[in-house]
């Protein structure tokens, strides 16, 4: 569908590749060709769109055979429009101004001409044959009278349409006569497969007969190897039980060796531990004795240290009140007793104190009159 855009009372039209454009304006034609864009008036201008790409058009119709059995016929044609000129002459390619879209159906008139011509050739081909025949045969002969009867057909060039290929699919037969027909052919498979499994089963019962017999065979050999084998296995018992019984001795005489040099080793190395127990006891002794001698002597050093430390401070602390008046060791000591007494709520205080107070204060030294 060409594509057509308003603008100011005019119209623009943009083709595509694969569409044939006719534009006619008063009866004559003022652009011809694919692919086009041109502006034009919509109210002169008389405008149609062929398509001029290839087309698939497939096809399915009924026929009947020499022998008056119905099949479908499965197809495809493959056409394209020639000339398009032609065409747009033969069949309504006109589009809407305004859209772009067809006014008619002109690819389904062309659709309907195409299968009615088709249909018409293979219904002549496969009323002469019958229906084996055209099962058999039926897809090419109805592919080449359809190529042949399509290239000699008038009516498609007169309208500008040219057949490119042609493609038969399939001629079928109804589905119970196609279940008629694969019947003898199911049967003789059954039966070829029946006699494959006769067969198959004769073969196997000859094999199992050899596998029998074989069995057997092997059964007599395996018993009379088990006899020697049982021979064999007392001897073996035998010799194993006299090696048994001297290896057994030798293992008491070399345990017996071992368990003396290994009391005398026991011996060897209890006697050196507990010489090497007694120095280390007597040398943690001297260790543990000269650590306690040189902690008490540490001790009192830092005692004598930490006594002089505490003389000097208070002699210090002495001095200090010694040197200060008399005003401010009563401030000390009640900064002293706040910070020790409990918490208190509230104080009251009477007249009476606070007239005693304030006369004391006011006779102390450096008070202000």
């Amino acid at each position: 569908m060409a594509d057509i855009t308003r603008r100011l009372g005019r119209r623009h039209l943009r083709g595509a590749p694969t569409a044939h454009i006719l534009h006619h304006r008063s009866g004559r034609l003022v652009h011809d060709g694919p692919g086009l864009s041109f502006w034009f008036r919509p109210l002169t201008a008389a405008l149609s769109e062929v398509p001029v790409d290839d087309r698939e058009l497939a096809m399915t119709f009924h026929a009947r055979t020499a022998d008056f059995q119905d099949v479908t016929v499965q197809a495809a044609l493959t056409y394209r429009i020639g000339d398009p000129a032609l065409a747009a002459a033969r069949l309504d390619f006109s589009i809407d101004p305004d859209t772009g879209a067809w006014r008619g159906t002109p690819l389904e008139q062309l659709g309907t001409l195409l299968t009615g011509t088709a249909q018409e050739h293979a219904l002549d081909v496969l009323a002469r044959v019958p229906l084996a025949t055209a099962l058999t045969d039926g897809v090419s002969a109805v592919r080449e009278r359809l190529a042949a009867g399509l290239a000699a057909e008038p009516r498609l060039p007169a309208t500008g349409i040219e057949v490119v290929a042609v493609r038969v699919a399939a001629v079928l037969p109804e589905p119970e006569v196609e279940r008629a027909l694969r019947t003898p052919a199911r049967e003789r498979i059954q039966q070829d497969a029946d006699r494959a499994t006769y067969e198959r089963r004769a073969v196997a019962v000859e094999r199992e007969r050899a596998i029998a017999e074989n069995e057997l065979a092997s059964r007599i050999e395996l018993a009379r190897r088990e006899e020697r084998l049982v021979d064999q296995r007392g001897t073996n018992a035998r010799r194993e039980a006299e090696e048994q019984a001297a290896a057994d001795a030798v293992r008491a005489d070399a345990e017996a060796a071992r368990a003396v040099r290994l009391g005398e080793a026991e011996a060897t190395r209890t006697e050196r531990l507990a010489g090497a127990e007694a120095i280390r006891t007597e040398r943690l002794a001297e260790a543990e004795a000269a650590k306690a001698v040189r902690l008490a002597r540490a001790a009192a050093e830092e005692a004598r240290v930490v006594g002089e430390a505490r003389a000097e401070a208070r002699a210090a602390w002495l001095r200090v009140h010694a040197e200060v008046e008399v005003a401010v060791l009563h401030a000390l000591a009640g900064i002293r007793l706040a910070e020790n007494v409990p918490q208190i709520d509230s104080v009251t205080i009477s007249p009476d104190v606070l007239t005693g107070l304030l006369a004391k204060l006011s006779g102390a030294p450096g008070a202000r009159p």
